[in-house]
């Protein structure tokens, strides 16, 4: 128990040292496609569309590399991931930014398909929901330092704040520094041999859950931070200044949510989160004022805690020796909306010149999410 308890404490080193590396980047990088690269709606869909590609081949990658340990294959992600993000702002123009984003995002979707099972299986019985609330504190403790920082040189030393690859370089020596204590962490064992790709009927409507939800987060991470950046002029210090506050309500959040969830089970809490998404992107594409949507943003921020709630669903289905490849067929169903989604919604953005439209489909989306929730089972099986 205790080398279970310090592992447990060494992976949300991981988590915490991860999110502050791709949080420096994250922090700037909209800001840095606007002023550095001139990108426009279209520019930036395509390089997401590209950028998501490799999550379409993570439940392929982790069934070939199943005799390798879930933190090994972490690990190898994080190195990749470090790597290419230090080198983003010394390559040469859009296409360039392109080559070196589809590179690093490789190691980012393999660290991502090992992350929540790794935590699932260090989690003693009864307490998914709560860890993963905790592994999501971690990473807003991370993403707080690492968008402090950003903050205090654009408001101190704009000049720096403006030298857009040093903030890259620190990411990616701040990742490069979490590949090496992942090393370190232990997972529960004896373990029996992992299973490989698979699908299963039986998991349907977790793939279904997964795949929704990568529509909510591209809608939400590219086009309502966008729209702000291109439509109403938003600067880098203010962008930064409201990531600041979703990363503190999400680190005072997401534990009470995984507790929640752990006591009352997911159903309830995830028709919550359903239709607060379908009032959340109806209000963005209905009010086009700048407060309104700086408000929605951290509101809609707020709410991502919530979609932890797939894998503890995940984890009460689950057969033996097969959570880690769900989870990475889970992190490729998403994947499918994360590759289509940014060009279908920059296409409807540019053709029609009204950035709104693509909240509208995210609310008709966040609508079916609401209707497949309620296919959940009422009284779930505690999370062991």
């Amino acid at each position: 128990m205790a080398s279970n308890d310090a592992s447990w404490r060494r992976f949300l080193v991981v988590i915490f040292l991860f999110t502050f590396g791709f949080y420096v980047y994250n922090g700037v990088f909209q800001n840095y496609l606007r002023d550095v690269l001139g990108a426009g709606p279209m520019d930036l869909g395509r390089l997401e569309a590209l950028r998501e590609t490799p999550g379409l081949l993570a439940a392929l990658t982790a069934g070939v590399l199943a005799a390798l340990a879930e933190t090994r294959l972490a690990a190898v992600g994080l190195l990749i991931c470090a790597i290419g993000i230090g080198l983003t702002g010394d390559v040469g123009g859009y296409w360039g930014v392109v080559a070196i984003s589809v590179f690093w995002s490789i190691g980012f979707h393999l660290y991502s398909a090992m992350s929540p099972s790794i935590t699932l299986q260090l989690a003693q019985d009864g307490q998914g929901g709560y860890r993963l609330g905790m592994a999501q504190r971690a990473a807003s403790l991370g993403t707080l330092l690492a968008l402090g920082l950003a903050f205090t040189l654009s408001t101190f030393a704009p000049g720096i704040s403006k030298a857009y690859h040093i903030f890259y370089w620190i990411g990616g020596v701040a990742i490069l520094v979490c590949a090496v204590v992942c090393l370190g962490v232990k997972l529960p064992g004896p373990r029996p041999p992992r299973a490989r790709l698979l699908v299963r009927r039986e998991y349907g409507l977790y793939y279904l859950l997964t795949f929704l939800e990568g529509c909510r987060r591209q809608i939400f991470s590219i086009f309502a931070s966008f729209a702000l950046i291109k439509e109403y002029q938003t600067d880098l210090k203010t962008m930064l200044a409201l990531q600041l506050v979703n990363a503190v309500l999400l680190s005072l959040v997401a534990p009470r949510v995984g507790r929640w969830m752990d006591q009352a089970g997911v159903r309830k809490p995830l028709m919550l989160y359903g239709v607060a998404m379908v009032v959340i992107f109806s209000l963005y594409a209905a009010i086009p004022v700048a407060g309104v949507l700086m408000a929605l943003y951290v509101i809609d921020s707020a709410f991502f805690s919530f979609s932890s709630g797939f894998n503890v669903y995940l984890r009460q289905i689950v057969r033996e020796n097969e959570l880690t490849p769900c989870v990475s067929m889970g992190v490729t169903m998403n994947h499918v909306a994360a590759v289509s989604l940014p060009v279908l919604g920059a296409w409807l953005w540019q053709t029609t010149g009204n950035y709104q439209i693509p909240f509208w489909v995210g609310a008709a989306l966040a609508l079916v999410t609401v209707l497949a929730t309620a296919k959940l089972p009422r009284a779930e099986t505690r999370v062991s």
